[in-house]
């Protein structure tokens, strides 16, 4: 499956223990020191890359316009949806390796790990094959991502500020609801709160953790 997953990536792995190791869920290492053999250690490197490549990119395609702007976009197309969104339109679950318990609860498809496991695998594609080769799979797979955002996408925490506002409520609270994953790199689950109305999410930072949450939050707010 992982050589399929090469065609896919566009890049014939020299390595292609890396590619091994970024289509490894930690569940497979059980028992294992630190998980040691998981895609944690590629997934560290990979969002470093996304986020490098997609600055580039977001600078050239939109010459005029600055930081305020180009910031939401950046978060947008590096967020824990789209990610998921883009190894679900390349097919990565099919190559993803985890237990068999976890398989049958249906691991596979949750955004976390779909998310992390793409970000791992432009960590591996990077390691082995360089930067224009990960830059070359990412403008590909984030095309639809890139060309569907036409404005600059509305922050979503500002965007939930002004609604209760609006609205005479309480201005949203935002308290830290549980954290997981390895100290080099945790995952930090956010709860918003406007009044009686609650909404979770979660993300490498707690700063992105309260993007999603309240992206969440607005999402049902708004059905």
């Amino acid at each position: 499956m992982s050589a399929t997953f090469e065609t896919i990536l566009g890049h014939a792995f020299q390595r292609p223990e890396l590619l091994r190791e970024a289509l490894t869920h930690r569940s497979v290492l059980q028992g294992r020191s630190r998980h040691r053999g998981s895609n944690e250690r590629l997934e560290f490197v990979g969002d470093r890359v996304l986020g490098l490549v997609m600055a580039e990119w977001l600078a050239e395609r939109f010459p005029d316009e600055q930081e305020g702007q180009l910031g939401p976009r950046l978060a947008r197309l590096v967020s824990q949806p789209v990610l998921a969104q883009v190894a679900d339109d390349v097919g990565l679950a099919a190559a993803l390796s985890v237990a068999p318990g976890e398989e049958r609860a249906g691991v596979k498809k949750q955004a976390t790990v779909l998310a992390d496991a793409l970000e791992a695998s432009l960590g591996a594609l990077y390691l082995d094959g360089g930067l224009d080769v990960a830059r070359a799979f990412i403008r590909r797979a984030w095309d639809r991502a890139m060309t569907e955002q036409v404005d600059p996408p509305e922050d979503a925490k500002t965007g939930l500020q002004i609604w209760a506002q609006k609205r005479g409520l309480p201005l949203p609270t935002y308290k830290e609801a549980a954290r997981s994953g390895p100290p080099h790199a945790p995952i930090f689950t956010v709860q918003v709160s406007v009044g009686a109305t609650t909404g979770t999410g979660s993300g490498a930072s707690k700063r992105a953790a309260e993007q999603q949450a309240a992206e969440t939050l607005m999402r049902s707010l708004k059905s």
